[in-house]
């Protein structure tokens, strides 16, 4: 089965890619062009090394993401049907933006800067990972009086960060994607801000953030745009949460999808 995805995956980046895969697609004499590293990459990576450490690094590298991406989407849909102003609102961006063209477009994500807030708002209110990978002190330090020696394993609480009533005017624990658009809206998810890390900081930083929030865009405005969702009373949603390595919601979220424009 492992073997299955993976061939799979080179295919996808052929069809897509337009790119050749090969044992000797490395040795290839061209300018060393983006396509030429992605090749090389992907040559040694799939073809040059059967160590059992890599074979667990193959799948690693493409499935990393995916809990955190499914996490956070349906959290996202779950605040939506939670606060029907506020998903009235997204999907009238949304179908407003693609009614002519009847799909959505990947390449015209930007123009929902309303389902962007949305988007942050869930990274803010339900972050995926509640602590980041752990870090070492490489040299003995003091922190709110407190003498931490080198090599102590920090475990930085990025949840507790996102919900602290310091940095967030407005009640933390309340969803509302506005609040990006007022004091909030110079806050950057991207590292620069420690009171907003949902893909942590520094050289540990999530490197997939750009391929985490283009899934989400992308899936998030799919459904909104081909579906309305009924559920159950917004008072009666069951909000809690189950703790582990991401965030999960403890029960299932059960909702009914109403075609509204058909998928072209």
């Amino acid at each position: 089965p492992s073997r299955k995805v993976q061939l799979h995956l080179i295919s996808l980046l052929e069809n897509h890619g337009g790119l050749k895969l090969s044992k000797t697609s490395f040795l290839d004499n061209e300018k060393l062009s983006p396509s030429w590293y992605l090749r090389t990459f992907v040559a040694i990576f799939f073809f040059l090394s059967d160590s059992s450490q890599c074979l667990h690094a193959r799948q690693e590298v493409f499935s990393v993401g995916n809990d955190t991406t499914a996490t956070t989407l349906e959290w996202a849909i779950t605040e939506l049907v939670k606060n029907p102003k506020v998903m009235q609102k997204a999907t009238a961006e949304v179908r407003q933006a693609f009614e002519a063209c009847g799909t959505v477009a990947e390449h015209a994500l930007g123009k929902l800067p309303y389902m962007h807030l949305v988007i942050r708002e869930t990274l803010r209110l339900h972050t995926p990972v509640p602590l980041l990978l752990p870090r070492q002190c490489q040299e003995p330090c003091q922190v709110l009086g407190y003498d931490v020696p080198r090599g102590t394993h920090v475990l930085v609480n990025v949840w507790a960060l996102a919900h602290d009533e310091r940095y967030w005017h407005d009640p933390p624990d309340e969803f509302r994607p506005e609040r990006f658009e007022g004091e909030a809206a110079v806050v950057d998810f991207r590292g620069t801000d420690f009171s907003f890390l949902p893909f942590g900081a520094g050289r540990r930083m999530c490197p997939g953030i750009g391929f985490g929030l283009a899934n989400i865009e992308l899936a998030l405005a799919s459904l909104l745009f081909h579906f309305d969702w009924e559920g159950p009373p917004p008072g009666e949603i069951d909000m809690a949460e189950e703790f582990g390595l991401t965030v999960r919601r403890k029960a299932d979220l059960l909702l009914r999808p109403v075609l509204r424009v058909p998928s072209q």
